[in-house]
């Protein structure tokens, strides 16, 4: 096999076997259980406790050095979709928010630590952003041509993404009218990291969609909900746009991934290193004491009946609990017992 042929197959080969895409807890059709379901025989209690959960430290980078993430704006996106989610990265380190806070919630992501003892950095901000309004991969993207949409941004001739392996993530949002390979049916994000024969660098990324199109019933769960669940009503979005409101969950989701698990050899249970569940797999469908299940837990509203459970800068937004290996259960700043 020429060398050519051998890089190729070797890029398939760990695609095809790239751990398994995480979401936040949705909806799916016959209730199928979710990725710690599988691994610990739905032996979760409420909040996720369970002494059953082994997550493991194996000795791979975590992003101790400050986060810069470099959001991609593929498609079509408006003005006041991009504001809600820029805020939303800007709250990750805010110390001003009223709590609970987004900021609250990211010093659980902090608990954790690389081989020397650092933690995980307190500041995540907002880099260097990239527009690719004009669909330059098409409408419908696969798992490899993601990584071709995220090399076009950092290889442009006028105005190129830096390329920062240590400390900065790429976020692949898409519109609401880009098909995603699985997107709806399995999955609502994922993250991995970019091959350097695609690429040219080992890059963390994450791709997260907006499903108010397809199907928001499934990616937007609470804020829309799906027809074999009648007479169940969606909740009011914090932010009057429901395809942006259930991305935000999974924006969390995945950073918080990234940042203790970047490279997929870092911070996650199960035997199985080809299909790791991490700290915010553990939390699927939690936002708040008492969730597990199909119960979210208990969440707040504001004044005009939308429902959060956490505090931005200047806005409120929904985001699922993280796994906090010190206590070994789910926690989040809106925790009734903090």
């Amino acid at each position: 096999m020429s060398p050519l042929l051998s890089l190729i197959a070797v890029t398939v080969l760990a695609l095809t076997f790239s751990p398994a895409p995480v979401t936040g807890w949705r909806p799916w059709p016959h209730m199928k259980p979710n990725s710690s379901d599988l691994l610990y025989g739905g032996s979760k209690k409420f909040e996720g406790s369970s002494e059953f959960v082994h997550l493991r430290y194996h000795m791979g980078p975590v992003l101790t050095e400050n986060i810069t993430i470099h959001p991609i704006w593929y498609g079509t996106w408006e003005r006041s979709q991009k504001k809600i989610i820029r805020e939303f990265i800007g709250s990750i380190s805010s110390v001003d928010s009223k709590r609970p806070s987004v900021s609250g919630w990211w010093k659980t992501v902090q608990l954790y630590t690389d081989q020397t003892g650092a933690n995980i950095s307190r500041t995540v901000r907002l880099g260097k952003e990239k527009n690719d309004r004009f669909y330059s991969h098409g409408k419908s993207l696969t798992r490899l041509s993601i990584q071709s949409v995220i090399k076009s941004a950092v290889t442009a001739k006028t105005n190129p993404l830096p390329t920062n392996p240590k400390s900065g993530l790429y976020l692949l949002l898409t519109a609401p009218d880009v098909y995603v390979q699985d997107f709806c049916g399995q999955v609502c994000g994922f993250h991995y990291f970019t091959f350097p024969s695609i690429v040219g660098y080992t890059l963390p990324y994450a791709w997260v969609g907006n499903s108010a199109k397809q199907c928001p019933g499934v990616c937007a769960y609470p804020f829309a909900v799906p027809t074999y669940m009648p007479g169940r009503k969606p909740l009011k979005s914090p932010n009057g746009d429901v395809g942006v409101d259930g991305m935000i969950s999974v924006i969390g989701h995945e950073i918080a991934e990234l940042a203790t698990n970047p490279l997929v050899n870092a911070w996650y249970a199960g035997p199985d290193p080809s299909f790791p569940v991490e700290i915010a797999d553990l939390c699927e469908g939690i936002y708040g004491t008492g969730g597990g299940g199909s119960y979210t837990g208990q969440l707040m509203e504001d004044h005009d009946g939308a429902t959060y459970n956490m505090n931005g800068i200047r806005r409120r937004y929904l985001v699922q609990w993280v796994w906090n290996h010190l206590v070994n259960y789910c926690t989040g700043p809106n925790a009734l017992d903090q």
